[in-house]
């Protein structure tokens, strides 16, 4: 190695360590001070959960009903987090946050390679920093491990066109094709689709079909099949009815009409982009209009932020006609928006009058304005418990955004860019610690505490039922499969396809077995509790209660 590269290796080694540890830190604070989150982080520990109590890696299960909806990779990842640590939140969220730190990492290497070493580590602060960014890497959810593998791949494949014919070419060539599979494995077929629509339309704009011929198609699809295909193939046959549900139902039903219940509007993700990229929004627009050509013939001197736009803007309008729509889903996104901001500011840096940046100050001053105003008055404008219980944290917040914005408006107006930056990100990451310390506060549902008392009472051969409804963290906190009453939701496939009445059970059968011989438990809402307990012929003993649920066993509990 000469010297010329070892002094670009040495300050390359040295941000990706700091980096590593300033973002670590930051995601992973406090980042198991509040139970799961009632439905979707209890659902994604406790399908591991069962994986590791029941040895079967294969057919995911939810309290023991076959549950086809995801692939299993991100499951066998929170399978090995309780298998090494238990069951403990902080260490149940690790996965999310190793996959948003990984994404932060790339985004930097990436625009490190492109734009320069101050637009990487710029893009890389303003993903890490930005409000949906940060709240996804601590949610035990499948969007974050996925935007990483899309993320990874994407830029591995954007990396690639910049190198020659080669053997460091054809590893980040190859490199794509093993993200693609592992986003596969990890959310489905938007693992290939939204990569392959990206490169399509960035192909098709720069009229160069040539590129076909030397992406390494033949084996790096044999790559990818490689690792994507045998365990869709070995679930298919271990269970026939797979195919139907997974790749009908939950790819092109789901996509193309309303079965869900998730339908939006077409501006759905536009305030979640505005909001969830916050603050570095205020910028959105201005890094936008920097990188596009001037002119259509101009577009080829522009092919990486045409990349860069093609991606944000076309995963935007996939996850727009779609039928079915939650806010996680347009965070693969933000990466190339990231990438667009860190380089429009890192081309501004040394700069106070730079085009659109003292404009940019103004909105941000205005959003922190408007937020801290939605803060103050959310208590009388919505007074509900979650809103309330918040308490001093809505002044907290207020405060921070309001003297952050402040600031950094003032120090962009008179001192220039870089303090102004510093001013941005400090409010950012005090703002974002601050609602991370105040979520414990806001009632996510969940079931825990009753489950903690509730555990120690247990006997071999107890039972635990969920009445009317389905506790989703309950078996998790529980660690064991319980009865569900009179309900079904998401599972009703996986009972049609196999005998699941000994736990999945209608009233009148439940009510058969509460008046057997075993102890049985069951946690309902109070209002289902009152409108039952006049009836003389139940036996209801109340054993422990919060604000909304309460335990009742068959038998006194001494």
């Amino acid at each position: 190695m000469n010297s010329v590269s070892k002094q670009i290796e040495q300050p390359l080694l040295r941000d990706l360590v700091i980096l590593t540890v300033l973002i670590a830190v930051f995601f992973g604070f406090m980042i198991g001070n509040r139970p799961l989150s009632v439905p979707d982080e209890a659902r994604y520990v406790e399908i591991p959960r069962e994986m590791v109590a029941t040895g079967n890696y294969l057919t995911p299960r939810l309290n023991g009903v076959k549950y086809f909806e995801k692939p299993a990779l991100f499951y066998w990842l929170e399978a090995l987090s309780i298998k090494l640590f238990g069951l403990h939140e902080s260490t149940l969220r690790l996965w999310p946050a190793v996959f948003a730190l990984f994404g932060c990492l790339s985004v930097y290497g990436a625009g490190r390679r492109i734009f320069g070493r101050r637009a990487g580590l710029v893009a890389a602060i303003v993903l890490a920093t930005s409000i949906l960014y940060y709240s996804l890497s601590r949610a035990i959810i499948l969007d974050m491990p996925v935007s990483a593998f899309l993320t990874a791949a994407l830029l591995s494949f954007l990396i690639g066109m910049h190198e020659v014919p080669g053997l460091r070419r054809k590893l980040f060539l190859w490199s794509f094709y093993v993200f693609c599979a592992l986003a596969v494995l990890t959310k489905g077929l938007i693992g290939i689709v939204i990569p392959g629509m990206i490169i399509g339309a960035w192909i098709i704009i720069l009229g160069e079909w040539r590129i076909l011929r030397t992406i390494y198609l033949p084996s790096g699809l044999a790559l990818f099949l490689l690792i994507a295909a045998p365990w869709h193939i070995l679930v298919i046959r271990a269970n026939p009815e797979f195919f139907h549900f997974y790749f009908i139902q939950e790819h092109f039903l789901r996509y193309l009409t309303k079965m869900h219940g998730r339908y939006h509007p077409p501006w759905f993700f536009i305030p979640i982009i505005l909001v969830g990229l916050f603050p570095w929004s205020a910028f959105l627009m201005q890094a936008v209009r920097h990188s596009l050509p001037a002119t259509w013939r101009e577009r080829h001197e522009h092919r990486d932020a045409l990349f860069l736009m093609l991606w944000a803007g076309l995963v935007f309008l996939f996850f727009t006609a779609s039928d079915s729509k939650l806010a996680p889903y347009i965070l693969p996104a933000f990466p190339p928006l990231a990438l667009l901001i860190g380089r429009y500011l890192a081309v501004a840096w040394g700069s106070k009058e730079f085009p659109g940046l003292r404009l940019g100050y103004h909105i941000l001053l205005t959003a922190a304005l408007l937020l801290a105003g939605a803060f103050l008055l959310a208590p009388y404008v919505a007074p509900t418990e979650n809103v309330q219980t918040l308490g001093k944290y809505s002044y907290l917040f207020a405060i921070t955004l309001v003297v952050g914005a402040g600031l950094a408006w003032a120090l962009a107006r008179y001192r220039g860019l870089q303090p102004s930056f510093i001013a941005v990100v400090a409010m950012s990451v005090l703002f974002l610690l601050e609602v991370n310390a105040a979520a414990p506060r806001v009632q996510a549902n969940s079931i825990k505490d009753l489950a903690v008392t509730l555990k120690p009472l247990l006997k071999p051969g107890d039972e635990v039922a969920s009445y009317s409804t389905y506790y989703q963290d309950l078996p998790v906190y529980l660690e064991k499969r319980i009865i569900v009453v009179g309900w079904k939701g998401e599972l009703e496939f996986g009972t049609q396809v196999e005998d699941t009445t000994q736990w999945m059970m209608e009233p009148d059968a439940f009510w058969k077995r509460w008046q057997g011989p075993e102890t049985i438990y069951m946690i309902t809402g109070k209002d289902t509790y009152e409108a039952m307990r006049h009836n003389p012929k139940l036996k209801l003993f109340p054993v422990e209660e919060d604000q909304g649920n309460i335990v009742l066993s068959n038998r006194e509990v001494k």
